[in-house]
């Protein structure tokens, strides 16, 4: 029976240069396969030219790279690009590249369908399967890159973890994934221009807080009414509001960091003044800013987008406090790319 290989990508440096040693070879041949997996990011050991054939057969003979394979990529009106991603056992998840004017956003997946039940998601109607490897995450950001290059003559400037999945039950691989883009061996990004979402996973954050993370918190919201944030997301009667609200203000007095809450406005769900007064109240717990989202319906059900009115009084509301409210548009509409209700639909 054939021995299932090990992702060479789950070794530190240390532990390859270990398995050269092991194998009588100097040490600093761990190096540069590191360099090759991560900073050039290759998917074959018969790409790396700087080490003998010999060696390459070893490698292969002993490991894999789970490499990702962008499947299908579709690009909208809007210069939106949908990645269907493959990996290595044939599972798809979805990534996005999200341009403006000044920069181009990545927004990628942590796992395969999603651990939670948000009713008005795409990606929750699908069975959680597995968690994604902390390289599979690291590759959707490689291709997203290659693409920004390719398509808008700019580097990635930003990414986002709002995908499929929820970060914060993917926390070791994520935050591997998130170590090695922001090293100066692996894509060498700013972690000031990463930004982890969650649906408020309340000891996660306190966790990330603990562990001193220098990127950015989102925190999927959409209602500070707790009867109505268990209908719109049934899974948060385990996380309520005021656990969340105890965790953000640990997140801020640890890492100082403003939280970003991410809230889309539906019709006759959370669109009238209680639900306007409660998030005003809510948010005057820790620093923070409101992204509005424009709705991408998935269905003609229950979640309809709200009326441009509604919106506007939310932003009236928030705006007198000084809580800084601006109104995201829904990208790739033509091309169904909503970032945060991801699902395959092949």
């Amino acid at each position: 029976m054939e021995i299932e290989k090990k992702d060479i990508r789950s070794l530190t440096k240390a532990q390859l240069r270990d398995f050269f040693v092991a194998n009588g070879d100097k040490a600093f041949r761990g190096n540069q396969v590191y360099e090759w997996l991560w900073s050039k990011a290759s998917h074959s050991f018969e790409d790396m030219t700087n080490v003998s054939k010999e060696t390459r057969l070893m490698l292969e003979n002993n490991f894999v790279i789970n490499h990702i394979k962008v499947d299908t990529m579709q690009r909208s009106e809007d210069g939106t690009v949908k990645n269907a991603v493959r990996l290595h056992d044939g599972l798809i998840v979805e990534s996005v590249l999200i341009p403006t004017d000044t920069r181009t956003t990545a927004c990628v997946s942590s796992q395969v369908g999603c651990s939670l039940d948000c009713n008005f998601c795409a990606t929750a109607r699908l069975k959680r399967m597995r968690n994604l490897e902390p390289g599979e995450i690291y590759d959707q950001v490689v291709a997203i890159d290659r693409e920004s290059r390719l398509y808008y003559n700019r580097p990635l400037s930003n990414i986002v973890f709002m995908g499929m999945g929820e970060p914060l039950m993917n926390y070791n691989n994520v935050m591997k994934a998130i170590d090695m883009i922001t090293s100066e061996e692996g894509l060498g990004m700013s972690p000031k221009r990463i930004t982890v979402s969650t649906s408020g996973v309340s000891k996660m954050i306190k966790k990330m807080a603990d562990d001193e993370v220098k990127f950015k918190l989102a925190v999927s919201l959409h209602s500070a009414i707790e009867e109505t944030r268990n209908h719109i997301m049934p899974f948060t009667k385990n996380f309520q509001l005021p656990e969340l609200k105890d965790a953000l203000q640990y997140w801020y007095q640890k890492t100082k960091s403003k939280v970003t809450y991410e809230y889309v406005v539906w019709k006759g769900i959370n669109d009238d003044k209680a639900s306007i007064d409660a998030l005003v109240k809510f948010c005057k717990y820790v620093p923070c800013k409101v992204n509005l989202i424009e709705y991408n319906p998935i269905d003609d059900g229950e979640f309809q987008q709200a009326s441009d009115e509604a919106i506007d009084n939310y932003i009236k509301a928030l705006s007198k406090y000084d809580i800084v409210a601006k109104v995201r548009r829904s990208r790739g509409k033509d091309i169904d790319a909503a970032c945060g209700q991801l699902a395959n639909k092949s």
